[in-house]
């Protein structure tokens, strides 16, 4: 069980790289510039559609980034749901 936080463009290695290790008791949560990557009709979408993960996305991060209203059915989670899952989870990896 490991929580990903993704922060990097869709290019970057380190989104491969967390896609490729995620699995199916893991949550990858997109913040930062990674909330871009929740846009549908995006190769990276469907990438982080067909993970395994549970995938959700920091509502701060996607409000700044003006793309709160088109994630297209993703879960977004406040500070407060950030912290425990920080501390539900053993294990963290934050992919830059």
């Amino acid at each position: 069980m490991l929580l990903h936080t993704l922060n990097c463009a869709a290019d970057s290695e380190a989104f491969h790289d967390c896609l490729r290790t995620a699995g199916p008791e893991d949550t990858i949560v997109l913040l930062g510039e990674g909330v871009y990557r929740a846009l549908p009709g995006t190769a990276s979408r469907r990438d982080l559609d067909a993970s395994p993960a549970r995938v959700v996305v920091l509502d701060t991060d996607a409000d700044a980034a003006g793309v709160t209203p088109r994630l297209g059915g993703l879960a977004l989670v406040d500070m407060d749901a950030l912290v425990a899952l920080s501390e539900t989870y053993p294990r963290q990896i934050a992919w830059y």
